[in-house]
């Protein structure tokens, strides 16, 4: 996933993980307008807002209460983190979704990608957010099973 940041400077992120909006003040929340593939969506009031990829979805989003994805699955998950709005569940978009958060209202957010803290971003900064053309390449030991870890990690039984 690409997340370039908005502002005065452009910088392109890739993230094999999540992008994360957040709120810097204990608290408060933070407001976010969505826009998907140009279109305004709609306006968050949440702790914070992940875009994570289907890799990402048994991260911090899973941790959001966000689906949990197969990771061969090519998508763009738009989770909210403790949303203070009716509409607090995850949407999943197609990849080659263009996802465009707007910093709105009047307090900053934090971008973190991947764990890493990027820098802080003021009312009117945008980041935005699309699959990568780059595709991830990962080195395994030994055959890996999906759904087979997946029952393992939760307790999963075979009847």
């Amino acid at each position: 996933m690409d997340a370039p940041s908005g502002g005065a400077t452009e910088t392109a992120v890739l993230a094999l993980n999540e992008a994360v909006l957040e709120k810097t003040a204990a608290g408060h929340t933070i407001r976010l307008d969505v826009a998907l593939d140009g279109a305004y969506f709609t306006p968050y009031a949440a702790d914070g807002l992940i875009v994570a990829t289907a890799t990402g979805s048994t991260a911090y989003a899973f941790s959001a209460r966000g689906p949990i994805v197969e990771p061969t699955h090519r998508a763009l998950l738009l989770t909210p983190v403790s949303p203070h709005m009716l509409f607090d569940r995850t949407l999943i978009l197609d990849d080659d979704s263009d996802v465009c958060l707007t910093v709105s209202g009047n307090r900053e957010a934090a971008l973190v990608v991947d764990g890493r803290h990027l820098g802080d971003l003021q009312p009117g900064d945008i980041v935005r957010c699309r699959a990568s053309s780059h595709v991830a390449r990962l080195v395994l030991s030994g055959p890996r099973d999906f759904h087979a870890i997946l029952k393992a990690k939760f307790g999963l039984s075979d009847r």
